[in-house]
């Protein structure tokens, strides 16, 4: 009997090392990132509750986000008091636009501990993808827990830019600055509130900072050479413009802006050579991409901007038939007075003896004037 329990206890025991080797190997392939064979491995040991949330990490880290949500429901039901799990199971709600239940899981984690910051920045989150306004005091919340809060401080300050309360701006800005001073998004407000507010030379020193930092875009270097304009250093202004150029080569309004500025500095040859690119850049019919999204609006039954759309097409192309064709239709869905209607396809009809559309237009105009007689019979 003795013998059987020791044969019995040392079973155990191989088996929990077994279980910890393979545990340990699971957890090698991971930090790895061999993640697909660390999937495998974890789902080998017996006991998968300690482990559901490294599953769904790992099926995270390779873009498989439902099984991520289905191995995270899976530990949290098993590991009910783990508040970092449900921290990350909140944000892969999150990431993967599930805002109803992230929303739910934040505020419950809150009420457990309210006075972690990320409970109330990822809420905050959540809130304004769900365009509430409550989300900016969340944000507030998160910086009144962390004055360091970098991510916070970038929300609160960007609401104050968009309601140009400028020198709010620069309080946030700066106070996220001062623990790190090179967080590029804060730089990059710091240059926008400064160029908003007309101050072309402040703006011109942080949107410089961004490329000292790496930072190149088109929108970095137009609002250089805008505020270069600003300060009529043009020399500058059109060396940042042609830099913008390069994301866009062929931005017809930017070659113009660069050919005022040869004119500015009387060198008329350039001037008239931008200009004139421009120009021929722009002299391209756009009546059939109006017309296009004439009938996306149509679609959307947006009546009002589709009748604009097409008036816009046939601005473009005055003998293309099929707008104008098009634009009758619109207002016929869009105009309530029958007779007006009725004025349309007459007009339509008087106007294009030999359109692909007549027959169409005509049967039209007698089921309008029927339902107009239907409507006078009734009176």
């Amino acid at each position: 009997m003795t013998k059987v329990f020791l044969a019995l206890i040392l079973l155990i025991h191989f088996n929990a090392e077994a279980q910890s080797s393979a545990l340990a190997v699971a957890d090698n392939f991971y930090t790895n990132g061999n993640y697909t064979k660390a999937i495998e491995t974890y789902k080998s040991l017996e006991n998968l509750d300690n482990v559901y949330d490294k599953i769904a990490k790992a099926y995270i880290a390779i873009g498989n986000y439902g099984e991520g949500l289905i191995n995270y429901e899976k530990a949290i039901k098993a590991n009910e008091d783990n508040l970092l799990i449900k921290y990350e199971f909140a944000k892969l709600l999150t990431k993967t636009k599930a805002y109803k239940k992230a929303n739910l899981l934040f505020t419950d984690l809150i009420v457990l501990d309210s006075i972690n910051p990320n409970y109330h920045y990822e809420l905050g989150v959540v809130l304004e993808k769900q365009r509430d306004t409550f989300a900016l005091q969340e944000f507030k919340k998160t910086f009144d827990l962390d004055q360091t809060h970098q991510k916070s401080i970038f929300k609160i300050a960007k609401h104050h830019l968009i309601k140009r309360n400028f020198e709010l701006a620069h309080q946030f800005i700066d106070k996220g600055l001062e623990t790190y001073a090179d967080n590029i998004e804060l730089i990059s407000l710091k240059a926008q509130t400064y160029y908003h507010q007309e101050y072309y030379t402040h703006s011109v020193v942080w949107f410089k900072k961004l490329l000292d930092l790496g930072e190149k875009s088109e929108f970095i270097h137009e609002k250089l050479s805008l505020s270069y304009a600003q300060n009529s250093d043009y020399e500058d202004a059109i060396y940042h413009r042609k830099q913008a150029l390069k994301f866009s080569p062929n931005d017809a309004s930017a070659i113009f802006v660069i050919g005022t500025y040869y004119e500015r500095l009387s060198d008329f040859e350039k001037a008239e050579e931008y200009i004139a690119k421009a120009l021929k850049i722009q002299d391209v019919p756009l009546d059939k991409e109006y017309q296009r999204l004439g009938t996306i609006y149509n679609r959307q039954k947006k009546y009002e901007k589709a009748i604009k759309a097409f008036q816009k097409a046939l601005k473009e192309d005055p003998s293309n038939i099929m707008a104008e064709f098009y634009l009758i239709r619109t207002k016929d869905e869009f105009y309530a007075d029958i007779d007006s209607k009725i004025k349309l396809y007459e007009n339509y009809i008087k106007k294009h003896k030999k359109s692909p559309f007549l027959v169409f237009a005509q049967r039209r105009l007698k089921e309008l004037k029927q339902e107009k007689f239907l409507e006078e019979e009734k009176d």
